[in-house]
């Protein structure tokens, strides 16, 4: 009975790996390169992260993004953690990245280096969700509450993936000017408010398309979409790249 507990006892562990093997899809390796905030290259392969966006070379907190990585696991050992899909349409690998038992991916939208852009359900959803919240109650980086007088009076009044539309409303008494306010969806889709004021108590649409833009219809210049069937985020920023404010919309 001893022998047989002291054998139970050491291959636990083994037992224990053998076991998460068999659910999770995993493997582990050298990240040899960091890319930018949400992309590494490990064994001379692209691995993009899984449920985080973060910004593009040019835009601001794209250094820090980068940084933020280089500084945690660049030439180090990883935990590579696959998500439902193995690989993305540029055959980069997509996938959770672990430091011994930090889910790096989670880590870094806490920091306000990257937003939420969760594309399939998981189990890590619920963390990244809860990262995102724990940014926004520290106000730093991409999380910063706007500072505009209008950013408490801007509110988003209607979303339609039929129509793809946004509909804001200003509540406030007085006008709001929203030029270089910008509008973006979770992943790289933005539309840039041209010279605009928002009239008190009045509504302004922005729709898909190349029409002339009238006083309270504006047109974004976009694919076919902007926002998809399985749900998104859509975030709104003053004219200095605050958050006004963001909506989970869900289809």
């Amino acid at each position: 009975m001893f022998l047989l507990l002291a054998l139970f006892i050491i291959d636990y562990q083994f037992l224990d790996d053998a076991l998460e093997k068999f659910v999770k899809d995993y493997e582990y390796g050298l990240v040899e390169r960091v890319i930018d905030g949400d992309t590494i290259v490990i064994a001379n392969e692209s691995v993009r992260l899984l449920g985080i966006n973060t910004p593009e070379r040019g835009e601001k907190y794209y250094l820090e993004a980068k940084q933020f990585l280089e500084n945690n696991i660049l030439n180090k050992t990883v935990k590579i953690e696959y998500g439902s899909k193995k690989y993305d349409l540029y055959q980069r690998k997509l996938a959770y990245i672990f430091l011994r038992d930090k889910n790096i991916n989670v880590e870094i939208v806490k920091m306000g280096f990257a937003n939420l852009y969760i594309l399939d359900s998981h189990e890590y959803d619920f963390e990244l969700k809860n990262g995102w919240l724990e940014c926004l109650a520290k106000n730093i980086n991409l999380c910063e509450k706007s500072q505009d007088i209008c950013s408490n009076c801007i509110n988003l009044a209607e979303i339609s993936i039929e129509d793809q539309k946004v509909v804001f409303s200003n509540n406030c008494s007085f006008s709001c000017n929203l030029t270089n306010w910008e509008v973006k969806d979770e992943g790289r889709k933005e539309f840039i408010f041209p010279g605009f004021n928002l009239e008190p108590k009045k509504e302004v649409s922005i729709l898909l398309g190349n029409k002339t833009s009238t006083l309270n219809t504006l047109y974004w210049e976009a694919e076919d979409y902007v926002w998809t069937k399985s749900g998104d985020t859509l975030f709104l920023r003053d004219s200095l790249g605050k958050l006004v404010l963001w909506e989970e919309v869900s289809f």
